[in-house]
């Protein structure tokens, strides 16, 4: 049995035209990986726990019931009275391509570490095999907190737990790129597994080619990285610097590209946290992902990947 813990924050999601016809479910990258991850794999095999705070109207409760639906173990989500989730509104081109709208400052897990009953939380946190965030995770904390967590997780990693990161950059979330750039580059030393992808490495630090994307990376102090290309696959360096390029099948149908890159991470994360080989982590981050960008919205009906826990484990 391997614990995985997944640090970050869920929000509700509107998707459609605005003033048009809409529908309401709820997304947010670290919790649609948590999510396909605990679809796909076995209770006995991997636990997942999610790490987050939420209000406790009827939304945040219902949201809450979903999780625990899929099997996430939701221990460590904390509820604040006097605060709500977050909200997000998906607009969709006619390539699957989407634009978002956000409604976030003041959401719930953005107090996290401020919460009275935080440290029960850091506790169980040094139980964990490994613990995963983004830099969604980081972006949305108040400075001291930020700076709070990447403390606690270089202790953790010096405690033998293992930190994986997705770097997820998002500009307008972030006061400016030099501010990502140092927090990242403070981080990263104690990351374990990094799975980062190659445009977001292109908009934060200007790689022309991938293998700068991967030497920065090692340099920095990250044991293996996972580069995701999308369409061109993804290329994994392991800590002793080999590199191995899977590629991935075209998808045809592509109706909404959301969650593509969290669901390759719930696949890969699924065959790491059991010691498969590295292509064929990829190979399941790959399959995950191109079954979730043929359906609407960031987490899709479970049927939809059910056989997969048979393929899998």
């Amino acid at each position: 049995m391997k614990k995985i813990a997944i640090i970050g924050e869920c929000m509700i999601e509107l998707n459609g035209e605005p003033f048009g016809n809409m529908w309401q479910t709820y997304g947010g990258d670290t919790l649609n990986t948590a999510t396909y991850l605990s679809r796909i794999s076995s209770p006995h095999d991997i636990e997942v726990h999610y790490i987050s705070a939420m209000g406790n109207d009827k939304l945040s409760q219902q949201m809450i019931q979903h999780w625990q639906q899929d099997h996430i173990h939701t221990e460590n989500v904390l509820i604040a009275p006097s605060r709500q989730a977050g909200l997000y509104l998906i607009q969709l081109d006619k390539f699957g391509e989407r634009t978002f709208l956000y409604w976030r400052s003041e959401s719930a897990a953005r107090y996290l570490l401020q919460h009275p009953d935080y440290p029960q939380v850091q506790n169980s946190l040094a139980e964990m095999d490994m613990i995963y965030l983004s830099g969604i995770s980081l972006a949305i904390l108040p400075d001291a907190d930020r700076n709070a967590l990447i403390s606690q997780l270089q202790q953790l990693a010096k405690q033998g737990v293992k930190i994986a990161f997705d770097s997820n950059y998002r500009p307008k979330l972030w006061e400016s790129v030099q501010k990502t750039q140092e927090i990242y580059t403070a981080l990263y030393p104690c990351i374990h597994l990094a799975l980062v992808t190659f445009d977001d490495e292109q908009a934060l630090w200007g790689d022309k080619q991938p293998a700068q994307s991967i030497q920065r990376l090692k340099q920095l102090g990250v044991k293996n990285i996972v580069l995701k290309q999308g369409k061109e696959g993804a290329l994994f360096c392991d800590e002793q610097g080999n590199e191995q390029n899977v590629s991935t099948t075209p998808v045809t149908n592509v109706v909404d590209t959301t969650s593509a890159g969290d669901a390759f991470n719930a696949g890969f994360l699924n065959g790491y946290l059991r010691n498969k080989p590295a292509q064929q982590c990829c190979q399941q981050g790959n399959q995950v992902a191109g079954i979730v960008i043929q359906h609407k919205g960031a987490i899709i009906d479970k049927t939809a990947t059910e056989h997969l826990i048979h393929q899998f484990n």
